[in-house]
């Protein structure tokens, strides 16, 4: 997950109304764009994210889906979710953004940026560019997606990283689909997908 550094700008976990740019500007970018931009994530009851730059839990279906629906796509995220990956994730489009501007990166199809706004200029040709967290790159992300797919985890957990909350006022409630616990999964879950109204 991408926790705060020392010198990172607070952010508040209510949904923003305004971040680097204006409302008109967001909007013109919004609109602008061919490209149906979406943020993907998997929340506790919470909006809990993970602690110590690691999951809370092992939902193998929900990594099936996870791959399924971001696989041949540009994957944005920041720099340290970028950095719990073993090794990047195949057949995507790695995006990383750091404020960080001596930080590279040697692997194939990985892009090191320093906005938000850059990561999504870069990926403008991709259909379906996703952002993958973590916390702060979600609440930036809030003002230029167009679509939420949250896996819901029906449980409490302790975190240091969340989710912003989703303003239904903005955003409805397309489609929901219901996955119990068993063998495999500890907790049962629900895939949410959100579209902005």
């Amino acid at each position: 997950m991408f926790s705060k550094e020392k010198n990172d700008v607070k952010i508040d976990l209510e949904e923003p109304k305004i971040l680097e740019h204006s409302q008109a500007h967001i909007k013109q970018t919004i609109k602008k764009t061919t490209s149906t931009i979406t943020m993907i994530a998997a929340a506790g009851k919470n909006n809990e994210l993970g602690k110590d730059n690691d999951l809370l839990w092992h939902l193998p279906d929900d990594f099936k889906r996870f791959k399924q629906l971001t696989t041949g796509h540009h994957i944005i995220m920041g720099r340290k979710t970028f950095e719990s990956f073993p090794k990047p994730l195949p057949n995507r489009t790695h995006i990383i953004i750091t404020r960080d501007k001596t930080y590279t990166t040697t692997f194939k199809d990985c892009i090191v940026v320093h906005s938000l706004e850059s990561a999504l200029k870069l990926s403008e040709n991709d259909t379906t560019p996703f952002i993958i967290g973590g916390g702060e790159i979600y609440a930036l992300g809030f003002a230029f997606a167009h679509k939420i797919e949250l896996t819901r985890v029906h449980q409490d957990f302790e975190s240091d990283t969340f989710f912003p909350v989703i303003d239904e006022n903005n955003w409805a409630l397309i489609t929901e689909e219901y996955h119990p616990k068993d063998e495999k999964h500890k907790f049962d879950f629900t895939y949410l997908t959100y579209s902005r109204r």
